[in-house]
């Protein structure tokens, strides 16, 4: 069985990290770098890459599951629409509800997801209960940090910006539980961790590894094996990866 992953970048690996605890088999991942950021462009724009990047991945690799490592694309489309392979990423909403005391949540995530309808409604449909405040965070800046290499090579400037978007507004209104709502964020975890010591951080990745455990079959595969594709700078892609401990081959794929 053949699982292809993609976002528009690092995001991804949060996501294939908790696949391959569950799967024995092909993953194909693809960085879409020539697109990066989703998380600013308009939702014709978004529809449009998805689209392509669907029918690039069935075409060359003919995957089983496309797994849509990316919030932004995923809250903004109907993407059942554009392929009834692809598995999105939802923020872990109803997870932090359950878990936060001073009933102050926060949903950490791009700026077009912030500022969109569609993530007013998604918590309306999380039925959250009325003593909740959810506060929602516009952190494009720290999905930069990520993007950029800057989480690996320059440690107290992230901290920096990290204490810069957040801080305030986490002290102010006594935010005690954050989704990490961009798949670029759980890279920042450990800074997060150490700035916010009172707040707790929640990843995804899980959720997303169980829909997709829920609907793969048996592999006789006995291992996985991960094939990296990006469409930006293969040389400073492979570069940034091996300072993160990956060592595979990447290779070049637009579509």
């Amino acid at each position: 069985m053949k699982i292809a992953v993609f976002d528009s970048g690092f995001g991804s690996i949060s996501i294939i990290r908790e696949i391959q605890k569950i799967f024995k088999g092909e993953l194909i991942y693809f960085a879409d770098q020539k697109n990066f950021p989703y998380g600013v462009k308009s939702k014709i724009e978004l529809e449009n890459i998805i689209k392509e990047t669907t029918v690039l991945l069935e075409k060359k690799f003919s995957p089983e599951l496309i797994v849509m490592a990316s919030n932004t694309p995923t809250l903004l489309l109907n993407f059942s629409k554009i392929s009834p392979k692809i598995v999105g990423v939802y923020p872990p909403l109803n997870d932090a509800v359950k878990i936060s005391r001073t009933r102050n949540v926060a949903i950490l995530g791009t700026k077009t997801i912030i500022q969109s309808e569609n993530i007013t409604k998604f918590i309306e449909n999380c039925k959250v209960p009325n003593d909740i405040v959810v506060h929602k965070i516009d952190c494009s800046l720290l999905v930069e940090l990520v993007e950029s290499g800057k989480f690996l090579t320059d440690k107290e400037y992230c901290k920096n910006i990290i204490k810069e978007v957040l801080e305030d507004v986490f002290l102010d209104n006594s935010i005690d539980v954050a989704t990490l709502s961009s798949t670029h964020l759980p890279f920042l975890e450990s800074f997060l961790r150490l700035i916010f010591k009172n707040v707790k951080f929640l990843d995804p990745a899980e959720n997303v590894a169980n829909d997709v455990k829920n609907l793969i079959r048996d592999n006789d595969l006995q291992q996985n094996v991960l094939r990296i594709f990006t469409s930006g700078d293969v040389n400073l892609f492979k570069k940034n990866l091996q300072m993160m401990g990956i060592n595979n081959e990447v290779s070049f794929l637009t579509t």
